[in-house]
C-alpha cells in the first residue's frame, strides 16, 4: 500500500472511530433528558416504564381537580376519552391550568399507577392543544381542536 493512502485510510479510520465514541458518550449522557410522551390510555394499559421519567397529556378531567388546603398538594385526573391516569403535583399551577382544558405533566408513573408530576404545563390559547395529545386523539379517530369534545366516561 502506498504511504499516502495508509496514512489516509488511518485518519479516515480515526475519524469514525472518535465520531462513533463522541455520539456514544452524547447519548449516554443524555438518556435521562429523553422524555417520551405516552397518552393516558397507554398509562392506564400499563404499557410504560415504571419510575422513568416520560411525558403524558390529555384533558383535565372535569371534577377531578383537588388541592390539599395546607400545601401546594394538587391531585388530578387526566384523560384522552379512552382512559383516566390520576395525577398528583406539588407546586404552583400555571395560571391557564383548568378543568376541561388540555394539559401535558412530566414526571414518572409509579408502580401503582399514579402518574407523579414535577412539572405541568397548561394550553396558552383557546386554539391550542398539545401536537402529542392532538396525534392521540387523531389516532383515536376524533379530530378535535380542543378538549371540550372528548366524552368523559362516569
Amino acid at each position: 500500500m502506498h504511504p499516502v493512502r495508509k496514512q489516509r485510510l488511518i485518519i479516515v479510520v480515526f475519524i469514525v472511530v472518535f465520531s462513533s465514541l463522541a455520539i456514544g458518550l452524547m447519548t449516554y449522557a443524555l438518556r435521562e433528558n429523553i422524555n417520551l410522551f405516552y397518552p393516558p390510555s397507554k398509562i392506564a394499559a400499563g404499557d410504560v416504564p415504571h419510575n422513568t421519567r416520560i411525558r403524558a397529556g390529555g384533558c383535565v378531567k372535569p371534577g377531578s381537580v383537588f388541592r390539599a388546603p395546607d400545601s401546594l398538594l394538587v391531585n388530578f385526573v387526566i384523560t384522552d376519552g379512552n382512559a383516566d391516569v390520576p395525577v398528583t403535583y406539588s407546586g404552583i399551577l400555571p395560571d391557564l391550568f383548568a378543568e376541561g382544558e388540555a394539559a401535558v405533566v412530566n414526571g414518572i408513573v409509579t408502580m401503582a399507577g399514579v402518574f407523579e408530576a414535577t412539572e405541568v404545563l397548561a394550553k396558552h390559547d383557546e386554539n391550542y392543544i398539545p401536537p402529542e395529545v392532538a396525534e392521540a386523539m387523531k389516532d383515536k379517530g376524533e379530530h378535535q381542536a380542543s378538549c371540550e369534545g372528548v366524552k368523559y366516561g362516569s
